[in-house]
């Protein structure tokens, strides 16, 4: 028996475009790639250095210690962006460096308080939606054991989701440092960046996937 009332073509089409909204959504919502999730940043020690308390100034520039100017060493960016396993910018997200000066000493008792007091050696920055963050530092030094790295934290509230070493790439002391040999092919590239010359410095672009 024939329907006595068929659908309109008008009806038609707006059932056509309310199936085509919801499955177009739901397939913008669930792509492909988004399936697949990056893998997280390797994360590593934390070492004995880490401040026990905060500077003063602990601001993203680490070449400028209060009024003092550090320039024994040679300047470099550190910068990337701090995102979830699905490429979501983490925002609120804090990214912690720390590192020794030019002559291998730290800001800390453990290391009897030696470093350079033009050089601030630690700094933090808030990240915004973006995920985005940036650094004014130096190359990294080595000292006694170690090959040349700085240390990174990220946080989250009250909440630490990463703790790690940044490495130099082509840095003739990564293949005797202890800790960057534990790491295997895809850790060292994930934490050994290139420091390109720029303008003004070098520059490492050090991306940071963290299981936020």
């Amino acid at each position: 028996m024939h329907d006595a009332n068929p659908p309109s073509r008008r009806s038609l089409l707006a059932h056509g475009a309310g199936i085509f909204a919801v499955t177009g959504a739901s397939a913008w919502l669930s792509p492909a790639w988004a399936q697949t999730a990056l893998r997280p940043t390797p994360s590593q020690t934390e070492g004995p250095y880490y401040p026990i308390a905060l500077p003063s100034d602990n601001d993203f520039d680490l070449l400028r210690n209060g009024s003092a100017v550090y320039n024994k060493a040679q300047v470099a960016w550190v910068e990337g962006v701090v995102t979830d396993t699905k490429g979501v910018p983490v925002s609120g997200a804090v990214v912690e460096i720390w590192q020794c000066d030019h002559e291998g000493h730290y800001h800390h008792p453990r290391d009897g308080n030696k470093a350079d007091p033009s050089f601030q050696g630690f700094g933090s920055v808030a990240v915004g939606k973006d995920g985005r963050y940036r650094f004014r530092t130096m190359r990294p030094a080595p000292y006694t054991g170690r090959t040349p790295h700085i240390h990174v934290k990220v946080k989250l509230d009250r909440k630490e989701l990463l703790t790690t070493q940044l490495y130099v790439a082509g840095e003739p002391g990564n293949d005797r440092d202890a800790l960057w040999r534990r790491l295997d092919e895809q850790e060292r590239a994930a934490l050994t960046r290139t420091f390109s010359p720029s303008a003004n410095g070098l520059r490492a672009e050090f991306p940071i996937v963290v299981q936020a």
